[in-house]
């Protein structure tokens, strides 16, 4: 994950940022979300850390996430997760999230 990754770019740092319960903000034209310099820079860091990432090649990736979605336990997966318990806190508090950074001024 480079430096210049934000939230609003990626559905795993919005959650993680949330969950970590960094400040979204707005910036440049005030349509844009991201933790700020500070917040993505320590979320990044907490990826280096904490996250692993593996992958499959596959064809037609889409065809095997629904299936691995039905097997494994997957709380931070929004997409065809509804039936997870984690679902609702997570959706909220993405939501909640988006809803006070849209409140807030728009970050330089």
């Amino acid at each position: 994950m480079t430096s210049g990754a934000i939230a609003e770019g990626s559905t795993l740092r919005l959650s993680l940022g949330c969950l970590l319960g960094l400040e979204l903000r707005r910036v440049g034209s005030g349509r844009r979300l991201t933790f700020g310099q500070a917040g993505e820079k320590a979320l990044t860091a907490w990826m280096a850390d904490h996250a692993r990432v593996c992958w499959i090649q596959q064809d037609e990736p889409w065809t095997g996430e629904s299936e691995l979605i039905a097997k494994l336990d997957l709380p931070l997966n929004l997409d065809q997760n509804r039936h997870h318990a984690f679902h609702p806190y997570l959706s909220g508090l993405r939501a909640s999230a988006r809803a006070r950074a849209r409140n807030l001024p728009i970050s330089s």
